[in-house]
């Protein structure tokens, strides 16, 4: 690993997005199809803050979109396919969570299957590109 990647830091933020990914795999599996797509986004926030902290930068936020930047900013190039990915998990962060998000009904009647799938597909996307930058660090 790169002398200025700090390997401890990223494995300590990394094991908290995977926990947190296998919640919401346990959520969507269970049927709780909204709480699974904001836990997708989370796991996906908390993967790309690894990211971040292993190079030395404390991100606060929770935009995807914002945190890819920022991994931008340091020299790494970011995809469209990524940031397609990012702006999919991006719109689950507040509606799953509150009432008033939809004009009516409650947040879990707005979700299925094919929206946690989607969650999920996109939260791959992500790991599978910071996957990729570790490798070139390794």
């Amino acid at each position: 690993m790169n002398k200025f990647f700090d390997k401890n830091e990223y494995e300590r933020w990394l094991n908290e997005a995977l926990y947190t990914f296998k919640s919401a795999v346990k959520d969507e599996e269970e049927g709780d199809y909204s709480w699974a797509c904001f836990k997708f986004q989370q796991s996906a926030e908390l993967m790309l803050k690894a990211l971040l902290r292993g190079f030395g930068k404390h991100s606060i936020g929770h935009s995807l979109l914002k945190l890819l930047k920022e991994i931008e900013d340091i020299g790494i190039k970011v995809d469209n396919e990524v940031k397609t990915a990012a702006r999919v998990l991006d719109a689950n962060y507040i509606p799953p969570r509150y009432p008033d998000a939809y004009p009516e009904g409650s947040p879990h009647e707005y979700y299925d299957k094919e929206s946690a799938n989607t969650s999920y597909k996109s939260t791959k996307i992500i790991e599978a590109f910071i996957n990729k930058i570790i490798e070139d660090y390794a």
